[in-house]
């Protein structure tokens, strides 16, 4: 008997799925586990395998295409058997939700060509073009590659696009965050590169033997305005996810305490290990380490609120965010109060890199006890952060700067001084247990051994 395979959720805060390329194609046999397709989440890209063994008799959503939990993406059964009736439910199953939904101007009519100004994107797939374009559309994007186009995030930078598009956007000389995509959620492919009317980047200089880009005539008289550009991005699984979520979040009682840190007994003891160990650990590890330390004597710190009971947890399990080009994902490492410093930026390293690939297991960034959030990178000084559930709290961190200190002798001395702010959910953290947790992980940063007694 003909078996229904139905987009399933393949992470704890999952709707909806995207399907970014199928392992198999119609006609095809498969075993029970073996790989059929890979999936984009609202956080990363999984895999789905096959609950059934048999023949792939219909594939009903192609590569590019996004279905909700429950609904029918293909066919699994004995090779001729007839499943017209199977196919009649799942189309009377799709008719009340597609007639609830009337379709708007830009997705009933996607536009022709792309245009400067205002990217029109169509939710649903676009028609399959002919050739290397198809091919492109089909494949799931590999990991990026810099561009010329990188910014403070390192990679990614650039939005969503195909490797091809980002290739012919490089021969050309076009900044391809100015180009519209009209592929899959708004991703920058192949002809809308080829279509693009708009000037090269500045400072593009042709290959040697290479024909220049062509460049409007009207453009050739007028040199470009730099400014702001009216457009519509299409909302990202992830972003939904987020909003959903810190949503959620932000309706719980939260209070803030903050604190100043004098670091330069910590930035000299990083210093001190890295020289004799020959590796670079993160200031982030150390961090991690520290906020563990101060959890263990506080353990309410480390607690999730369930409406009748609060749940202490056994573990410190942290999660640092990090930013995405497509929002921002917190990969958790277990267990750090457990943990050395070089093993907590191991572990953290290979999660981060992970998390940019998109490539992160549901079980990888879900479930943090406690939070971190550091933008002191970015020249922020301080600021507040909202708590990611299931923690009741999270630490946001400033930068680091040389600043006047007045010391006990009434003497302007000089030192690296840190602001972090600690969020607190109020229905299972008191403003003097969160108080008391933020002096003694002070007092650990100003004292690094102090960690150890």
């Amino acid at each position: 008997m003909a078996e229904k395979i139905l987009m399933i959720a393949l992470s704890p805060t999952m709707e909806e799925g995207t399907i970014s390329a199928w392992k198999v194609k119609e006609g095809d046999e498969v075993k029970n586990g073996a790989l059929l397709c890979e999936v984009e989440t609202d956080k990363a890209v999984m895999e789905y395998e096959s609950p059934v063994n048999g023949t792939v008799l219909k594939i009903l959503l192609e590569a590019g295409g996004s279905a909700k939990i429950g609904e029918l993406i293909a066919v699994v059964g004995k090779p001729g058997e007839n499943i017209d009736a199977l196919l009649k439910e799942a189309a009377a199953a799709a008719a009340p939700a597609a007639a609830a939904t009337p379709p708007t101007p830009d997705r009933a009519a996607p536009p022709a060509g792309p245009t400067v100004g205002t990217a029109a994107v169509s939710s649903a797939p676009p028609a399959a073009p002919a050739g290397p374009a198809a091919l492109e559309r089909a494949a799931p994007p590999p990991p990026a590659a810099a561009t010329a186009w990188e910014g403070p995030l390192g990679y990614g930078s650039y939005p969503r696009s195909s490797p091809l598009a980002r290739k012919l956007a490089r021969d050309r000389g076009l900044d391809i965050r100015s180009i519209p995509g009209t592929g899959p959620e708004g991703r920058v492919v192949r002809r809308d590169v080829e279509g693009f009317t708009g000037r090269p980047a500045p400072g593009y200089h042709a290959p040697a033997g290479a024909a220049a880009p062509e460049v409007p005539a009207a453009e050739a008289r007028a040199p470009a305005v730099p400014g702001l550009q009216s457009q519509e991005i299409p909302v990202t699984g992830m972003r939904a996810a987020i909003a959903r979520r810190l949503g959620e979040s932000a309706a719980a009682p939260h209070f803030f305490l903050r604190a100043q840190v004098e670091m330069d007994s910590l930035m000299d003891a990083r210093a001190a290990v890295n020289a004799s160990a020959g590796e670079k650990l993160s200031l982030n590890a150390f961090f991690m380490k520290l906020a563990a330390e101060a959890i263990k004597r506080h353990p309410r710190i480390n607690s999730t609120w369930k409406e009748k009971t609060i749940q202490i947890h056994g573990t410190v399990d942290i999660g640092l965010a990090v930013a995405l080009p497509d929002g921002l994902i917190t990969p958790v490492v277990r267990d750090c109060g457990g943990k050395t410093v070089s093993r907590i930026d191991a572990e953290l390293a290979v999660l981060i890199d992970r998390a940019r690939r998109g490539g992160l297991k549901p079980e990888e960034y879900s479930g943090a006890t406690f939070s971190i959030s550091n933008l002191g990178n970015y020249g922020i000084e301080e600021f507040t952060a909202i708590i990611n559930p299931p923690g009741s709290a999270i630490l946001a961190l400033g930068e680091t700067r040389r600043e006047p200190v007045l010391g006990e002798d009434d003497e302007l001395k000089v030192r690296r001084i840190m602001r972090m702010t600690l969020t607190c959910d109020h229905r299972t953290i008191d403003g003097a247990v969160g108080a008391a947790f933020l002096r003694d992980l002070k007092l650990m940063l100003q004292e690094p051994l102090r960690a150890l007694v």
